[in-house]
Order: structure tokens, then C-alpha cells, then sequence
């Protein structure tokens, strides 16, 4: 089974979340979050924006990013329903 990290990339710069003020060029030294949902709400209580959320393959020719989903959630945005 492949590990996948969960982390905050600054869409800008490309750096990755390490700590508060603490951006870092590396991913393996960006801070691991248990689920992409704790990002987000991370991102929204530390008022972080301009963030996507990445998932990061133990095999580093695989991520997947999610590049709008953590600025909506900081503004408050949710998804629609479809009925």
C-alpha cells in the first residue's frame, strides 16, 4: 500500500506548510495532516489563503491537487448540492 501525505502548498510560490510562518521548499518537511478536511479547517482558523491542498504519493511522480478547495472553505464557500 502507498503512504500519501496530506499538505498546504502555497499556490504563488510553490512552497509547502511547515509551521505557522514556517513555509519550506521541501515536501517531505511539510507538516503531514491527518485528513484533507483538517487542512482546510486549518487553513480557515489560521486565516491562510492563496493554499491548495495536495496529496502526495510515496512515489513522487504522483499528486493530486486540489487548487481551489482550501480558498473556499476560508471564505466561507461551500459546494452546491445537486438535487
Amino acid at each position: 500500500m502507498q503512504r500519501m501525505r496530506i499538505l498546504l502548498q502555497q499556490r504563488d510560490t510553490g512552497l509547502y506548510f511547515g509551521d505557522i510562518n514556517a513555509w519550506c521548499a521541501d515536501p517531505s518537511d511539510a507538516m503531514d495532516f491527518v485528513s484533507s478536511t483538517k487542512a482546510i479547517e486549518f487553513c480557515s482558523v489560521n486565516n491562510l489563503d492563496a493554499v491548495q491542498v495536495v496529496l502526495k504519493f510515496e512515489d513522487e511522480k504522483y499528486e493530486i491537487v486540489l487548487p481551489d478547495v482550501a480558498e473556499r472553505r476560508c471564505r466561507g464557500h461551500r459546494p452546491s448540492r445537486m438535487a
